[in-house]
């Protein structure tokens, strides 16, 4: 019986691994053959295309551009050789790491066809974001100085009041109040320690189309004290056809019965109030390093402090209250008072409502906040409306508008006498929203 698988043949005593015994080395022993079942057919193969190698535009290539080295190999064959080629450095803009971004080239630039930096883009997002900024820092700073005034009047508590007319009108009070002040500030300013507040200034601004006018009513005009609801008590209080000066209308019942007074006097409607004290005027003053002032004539006075040269000058706060205080060195007393009263708030107002003091924060913030913690105002001011007053007391210096006392007619006693037909007029031109035409004294 054969042992050999199947299909061998030869002799068993001489097939491969018989042993080292055997004289014949191994090498040149007949290996046996093995006969094999034919193959069944197979379907012809496709060779694997060999992916394409994209056109050169960096790196080094040692081969023919026959594609080999001296030959023509099969287009198949990859030797995986690797000649530091950078694929997809053409129109995919690839960095040979499957990305697209930059690649330092020798030159500093960007390797071709790399994305190029979008400046317009970038320019439109820096002005966006300046903008939210700036928008933020403006209704941030808004509702810190809105949050910050005092509407203290209640202008509902005046009776019978006259039309409105055309325009805004503004009853501008600076008072001899002395609240926040240390004992050391009222000594340095002059001010006194009487108890209470009155009035050292009235003046009414009609801001209107026809530009704006300041009309000073002196504190010693004759004036009748109408019948008026105590702004306190509530309680009615009728006219008696009482003559006063009209500085007491304000420290008999305060602020609602000064306006009650000059709406009856004049008949025209107060839509605004606006008070300052004395602690406050200075501060703003010194808050914008001073107002520059020219003083045609020097003056004097012990009560005031004030002690002034002519000539242009820069007057601290001190210096701007005992100025606008002022009215015995004065030939014309009261009226003269009233005028530099004028000429220095319109000064004021033309140097604080400057681009230099609105966009420069270390002048805006502690303007506002000296001006803002002392102001008292009526309950319908509102921040915009404030700012529209000091614009139209700056327009009155710049040519737009015009400044006057109330026309006066005579005296009786020590009070000024107004003008009533001049002042009917007046009126009649501020409510028209018409140029003024009416001189004052």
């Amino acid at each position: 019986m054969n042992d050999w698988p199947d299909r061998r043949t030869g002799d068993r005593s001489e097939r491969y691994g018989r042993g080292s015994a055997s004289p014949q080395p191994e090498s040149a022993r007949a290996m046996p053959h093995i006969q094999r079942r034919p193959a069944p057919p197979q379907r012809p193969q496709v060779p694997p295309q060999r992916p394409q190698t994209p056109p050169q535009s960096h790196g080094y290539d040692d081969r023919h551009q026959d594609g080999g080295y001296g030959n023509s190999p099969d287009p198949g064959y990859d030797s995986g050789y690797n000649t530091g080629q950078v694929y997809g450095s053409g129109s995919g803009g690839s960095d040979g790491r499957g990305g697209g971004g930059r690649r330092g080239g020798g030159d500093g630039g960007y390797v071709q066809g790399g994305p190029a930096p979008d400046w317009r883009r970038r320019i439109k997002l820096g002005a966006l974001t300046l903008v939210v900024v700036v928008l933020a820092v403006s209704i941030s700073t808004y509702f810190w100085a809105d949050s910050k005034l005092k509407r203290e009047v209640d202008l509902a508590k005046v009776i019978e009041r006259p039309e409105s007319g055309d325009g805004t009108n503004y009853l501008i009070v600076g008072s001899d109040s002395r609240e926040g002040m240390s004992d050391e500030e009222k000594k340095r300013l002059r001010t006194g320690s009487a108890e209470g507040k009155r009035t050292d200034s009235m003046m009414i601004l009609h801001d209107g189309s026809s530009g704006p006018t300041l009309i000073s009513l002196p504190r010693d005009s004759n004036v009748e004290i109408p019948s008026f609801k105590g702004s306190e008590s509530g309680k009615m209080f009728q006219g008696t056809g009482r003559q006063v000066k009209l500085n007491a209308a304000y420290a008999e019942d305060g602020p609602e019965l000064l306006v009650r007074t000059v709406e009856f006097n004049t008949g025209l409607r107060i839509d605004h109030y606006v008070e300052i004290g004395f602690g406050g005027f200075a501060k703003i003053v010194d808050a914008i390093g001073g107002v520059e002032l020219d003083i045609p004539k020097a003056f004097k006075d012990k009560k005031s402090g004030a002690d002034f040269q002519a000539g242009k000058q820069t007057l601290n706060g001190e210096q701007s209250l005992a100025f606008v205080r002022t009215r015995y060195a004065l030939p014309g007393s009261d009226l003269d008072r009233t005028k530099n009263q004028q000429k220095f708030l319109a000064a004021l107002a033309s140097q604080t409502a400057t681009p230099s003091t609105i966009i420069n924060p270390f002048k805006l913030y502690p303007t506002l906040g000296a001006g803002l913690d002392t102001l008292i105002v009526d309950k319908d001011m509102s921040l915009w409306s404030l700012a529209n007053m000091f614009f139209a007391m700056k327009g009155v210096t710049g040519g737009e508008g015009t400044s006057m006392n109330m026309p006066i007619s005579g005296t009786t006693g020590s009070n000024l006498v107004w003008d009533k037909a001049k002042v009917k007029q007046l009126v009649q031109q501020l409510n028209n929203d018409e140029k003024v035409t009416v001189k004052g004294n």
